[in-house]
């Protein structure tokens, strides 16, 4: 009798212990009652492209891509995106029957579906979008704004040099604002993001200006841990709509989840409730 392998899926990162990717991929193989596995693997740099190279042997169709690796894995990768390659990095893998490894980047689609779902009046043509750091999450977040029609972007980052270089590769609509000027930046925008790690469990906190955080303001957190930061409670009190990170990472899910298994999830409440469990 012939037998086929069961599709095997994970996340690679260093450290990964913290991620909550699979009990959200394991909750989707449950709930639609299909075979396949997704683990957790804490791989150092040095053995990345081993580990990538043989994982296709041991019957893995995919993986994701965290921390430290977004940036290292598009050398390793045989065919990139032309997203990912825009946006420097890439957090998806697709395993191809031919044994190349075929990189993307689906952070960008899972913030703007999370906005898009969380803040449904939110439109492009709002006005401009106050952007709070300048990283790898920073590019995701560009790139889908700019694809989705923003005109303007303002960006500021605690290190000036590494927002100017945002601006390099996306153009005059992104519009570089010294971090001591982030507080007017916050009060003349429709969209206020933030795209650092602070206000971060275990991380420093945003020490910014938010008195300009006023009514209309649709006002989005990437960070999902604390699920209600500083900078979102603030907003609430300021009587802006907020929209969680945790939204993003479900998204960001999506694509990956349906190329691997077959099976497009949908997004909704049990899918928040089993990702926080």
């Amino acid at each position: 009798m012939t037998q086929t392998k069961i599709p095997l899926a994970g996340v690679i990162g260093h450290p990964i212990a913290h991620s909550r990717s699979p009990i959200l991929h394991r909750h989707w193989l449950r709930r639609f009652g299909l075979p396949g596995f997704y683990i957790p693997m804490d791989v150092e740099g040095d053995d990345l492209e081993t580990v990538l190279r043989a994982l296709p042997k041991a019957g893995f169709v995919g993986v994701n891509i965290t921390v430290p690796h977004k940036e290292r894995v598009m050398e390793i990768a045989d065919l990139v995106t032309d997203r990912a390659i825009l946006i420097g990095a890439a957090n998806t893998l697709i395993f191809r029957p031919d044994g190349k490894i075929h990189a993307d980047n689906t952070d960008g689609y899972g913030f703007l579906e999370n906005l898009r779902s969380g803040a449904p009046s939110w439109s492009p043509d709002a006005g401009p979008v106050a952007l709070l750091g300048a990283g790898g999450a920073a590019r995701a977040v560009v790139a889908s704004l700019l694809d989705a029609g923003v005109k303007e972007i303002m960006v500021a980052n605690r290190t000036r040099l590494r927002a100017e270089r945002l601006q390099d590769d996306f153009g005059r609509r992104l519009r570089v604002v010294d971090w001591v000027q982030a507080g007017n930046m916050i009060d003349q925008a429709a969209l206020v993001v933030n795209s650092t790690s602070l206000g971060m469990t275990g991380k420093a906190a945003l020490r910014v200006p938010l008195d300009g955080l006023h009514a209309g303001q649709v006002v989005t957190d990437l960070v999902y841990a604390p699920l209600r930061t500083d900078l979102l409670a603030a907003a609430e009190a300021a009587g802006c709509h907020t929209v969680d990170g945790l939204g993003m990472l479900l998204h960001q899910a999506v694509p990956a989840f349906e190329r691997w298994f077959g099976v497009r999830p949908v997004v909704d409440d049990q899918t928040r409730e089993a990702a926080l469990s």
